[in-house]
């Protein structure tokens, strides 16, 4: 470098010198002439331009034999290079931008365990997709959720308390300090509670109960009949009650926990002519102690069941009225040994081993009973309490009034550890993980995401339901999707899932990202692979948070949950003992690492609906549920024609609209492989109208009041396919058909979007 350097400033100090001459000569001419010097005469280059003046002219060259040593041209080539390197090496560290450092912190007295490397991005370029899935599984780790789960476990969180406009206080905070613009939607609900002064009770024989446990929005009074033992009260067991000749009118039905909900024990049994129910936990299913009480509500709905349809806003004036959804019957909890009580002493036939009526009390016969009184009476109250949804939101950068929405309740009775405290938990780290994704690693969502943290969900999904009736004529146009962050923790070594069929190939491609929480391989690995559909899916249940934004608003939701192996539920849910010991007890003290899986499944579900050009909703997924739904209409229909009991129906009027629907999915299917997907508008009219599916699948025919479900698929009423199929009244039969075929070719209608195509595509 040194000579390098002496070599150049000899040549910078050299005589060698350039000389340009412009002069004139005597014929009018101009001469250019330049020379090269170091100081000897011979060694001069000489180029000699004419310029030709009114005559014109043509250049000469005059070169004189070069002499200059190479030696010299060579240093000369080499010192300008060293200048362009240097330069370009300053130039380089000055602007490049700064990179996030490695300050893991070492430990002490050994070497620094082995971590897998972090990803960083590199600059100035988009994220991928497998960017977006490493960054945001670098981000939920186990680590994260011990302290946010330690944080958010609370001895109490009853809706409408102290503790829960704490926490909902708590929660704005945390959306405002990460600049997610958090709002908050009120509502003066009616929640039934048990009445300090006069306790629940029941009465048999010489033995007085008085349980703690309680069923919400049960009917109030005093009734008395004969106690009869119906094991889950589902519609088959109580068929097998009468085919015993137990009479079931104006009896007290002893059911035991499970199967099916609170809600539809208690209105199978008031079909049934029953005057009360009483439920118990069996130790079958429900292996703890003799005298823990149960806690839930009755009603076959959701929301408010005293504002069904509308909001319970402060300032809505409304006549009063009731949803069609509350029970007609009392209905109160026992402990599995008061119900021990009941069954040693109920009489009456014994069932059969094959009934399946048999439980797990060693001292008990099961009996069918019908022959001893018991005396129910329940006083429950209703009282108006404010409750409150806390929102939060990361905006869209292109769609950014088209929202996913991840939502998570924030009650339960109890601690309800497993019930709100996980999800709660996952709702806050997703949102500094996505946030932070946004701010620092470059991530720009096409589209919002909606962070929601529900009040009075224990008492039947309220506070959500309150504020998708509050706000139907907006929402119901822009959010696409609904995952609900609700029990996802309830065991470890298996898993399961409820959605909208549009949601099924999202679920099975997030399955096959996130690693599973016990093996080496996938969620999708761990379930079976090619079978992952029959050990995943399960129907949306009346009770499961998803199921109101499915069938009551037309919104595709999700529900899933991690859970141990040969489960149906999570056994503590509604009890005092829904707490951090037996929830680490079913996750074999693997709670952390379940809840940072679970969160990596919710989070990356979300961010693929957010950032795709197309939404992630399958609509081909819907064909099969059609198909086979109309078929066992069109089975029905003509059974009953040729009995002769139905006459003047077509089964081919539904047929009609059920190929229509087929069409007008592969006309979706056609549009994505001949639209520019980079183009904005295009994507945004083609995401319009999957969104329209979901939507239109609500029946316009009923009224929210009546029947809140209004999901022709998926929905509760007379006026589904499901119940069409097995109804007994030839004129309601009439009568829905038409309005069910003409809802579904509405729907067709809707999903090819122009009314001047309607004709050519469907």
């Amino acid at each position: 470098m040194d000579r390098v350097r002496s070599t150049f400033n000899s040549l910078i100090k050299s005589e060698r010198y350039s000389r340009f001459t412009l002069q004139p000569a005597e014929d009018g001419e101009r001469h250019v002439e330049v020379k090269l010097s170091d100081g000897d005469a011979d060694d001069t280059t000489e180029v000699t331009t004419e310029v030709a003046g009114q005559a014109g002219g043509s250049p000469s060259f005059r070169p004189a034999p070069p002499r200059q040593s190479r030696r010299h041209i060579y240093f000369l080539a080499l010192a300008t290079l060293l200048i362009f390197v240097t330069g370009y090496l300053i130039g380089y560290i000055s602007h490049r931008k700064a990179e996030p450092l490695n300050t893991e912190p070492e430990t002490a007295g050994g070497p620094v365990p082995p971590t897998p490397p972090r990803f960083v991005p590199a600059p100035d370029l988009p994220l991928q997709w497998t960017d977006i899935n490493r960054l945001l599984t670098q981000k939920l780790t186990s680590q994260a959720f011990d302290k946010t789960l330690r944080d958010f476990d609370l001895p109490s969180r009853s809706a409408g308390s102290v503790e829960d406009a704490n926490l909902a206080i708590r929660i704005f905070d945390e959306f405002k300090q990460l600049k997610m613009d958090p709002w908050t939607d009120t509502h003066y609900v009616q929640l039934q509670t048990p009445d300090s002064t006069r306790p629940n009770r029941v009465l048999f024989g010489s033995d007085v109960f008085e349980p703690a446990g309680y069923l919400a929005y049960s009917k109030t009074g005093k009734v008395q009949g004969k106690l009869v033992y119906g094991n889950y009260g589902r519609q088959e067991d109580l068929d097998v009650l009468q085919k015993k000749s137990i009479e079931l009118k104006d009896s007290v039905l002893l059911l035991r926990r499970g199967k099916i909900t609170f809600a539809e024990q208690v209105d199978n049994a008031a079909r049934k002519g029953a005057s009360a129910v009483l439920i118990y936990p069996d130790t079958q299913g429900y292996n703890y102690q003799g005298d823990t009480d149960l806690y839930g509500h009755v009603h076959l709905g959701s929301g408010d069941p005293y504002t069904p349809g509308f909001p319970s806003f402060n300032h809505t004036q409304f006549s009063p009225t009731q949803s069609s959804g509350l029970p007609k019957i009392p209905a109160q909890t026992i402990t599995a040994k008061m119900s021990t009580t009941l069954l040693q002493n109920i009489g009456g036939p014994e069932s059969d081993a094959s009934s399946g009526f048999k439980g797990a009390f060693d001292s008990v016969s099961y009996r069918l009973g019908g022959v001893e009184n018991v005396t129910v009476e329940v006083n429950n109250v209703l009282v108006n309490t404010k409750i409150r949804n806390v929102f939060g939101v990361i905006k869209g950068f292109i769609d950014p009034d088209r929202y996913v929405v991840l939502g998570a309740q924030r009650d339960a009775w109890g601690k309800g550890y497993a019930r709100a405290a996980v999800g709660t938990s996952v709702l806050m780290e997703l949102a500094k993980a996505v946030k932070d994704m946004v701010e620092n690693e470059r991530f720009r969502p096409r589209r919002s995401i909606v962070f929601a943290s529900w009040s009075a969900g224990e008492y039947g999904n309220v506070g959500a339901t309150e504020w998708l009736e509050g706000y139907m004529s907006s929402i119901d146009k822009s959010v696409f999707t609904y995952i609900s962050l609700d029990g996802i923790v309830m065991g470890r070594g298996s898993f399961t899932a409820s959605a909208s069929p549009l949601l099924h190939t999202l679920i099975e491609n997030t399955m096959k990202r996130v690693k599973s929480p016990i093996s080496s391989g996938t969620v999708y690995d761990m379930m079976g692979q090619s079978n992952w559909e029959k050990n995943t899916l399960k129907p949306l249940s009346v009770d499961d948070p998803a199921y109101t934004f499915v069938a009551f608003s037309g919104i595709p939701a999700v529900s899933f949950h991690f859970i141990s192996p040969n489960t149906e539920s999570y056994s503590y849910y509604g009890t005092n003992l829904d707490n951090m010991d037996h929830l680490n007890y079913q996750t074999n003290h693997h709670t952390s690492e379940m809840t940072a899986a679970a969160a990596q499944f919710a989070g990356l579900m979300a961010l693929r609906l957010v950032h795709d050009h197309l939404l992630s909703l399958d609509v081909t997924r819907y064909t099969n549920v059609v198909n086979t739904a109309s078929i066992r209409v069109y089975k029905r229909i003509n059974q009953l024609l040729q009995s002769g009991q139905l006459k003047g129906v077509s089964p081919a009027w539904l047929s009609g609209a059920r190929g229509s629907f087929n069409r007008a999915t592969e006309s979706i299917g056609r549009t994505i492989v001949n639209s520019d997907l980079e183009n904005q508008k295009s994507c945004r009219t083609i995401n319009d109208r999957i969104m329209r599916v979901e939507r239109n699948l609500l029946s316009p025919y009923v009224s929210p009041t009546e029947t809140p479900f209004r999901h022709l698929l998926l929905g509760r009423g007379p006026h589904t396919l499901a119940s069409i199929s097995e109804t007994t009244d030839m004129e309601q039969l009439r009568i829905q058909l038409a309005l069910a075929t003409w809802n579904l070719q509405g729907c067709a209608h809707a999903m090819v979007n122009d009314i001047w195509s309607i004709h050519d595509e469907i």
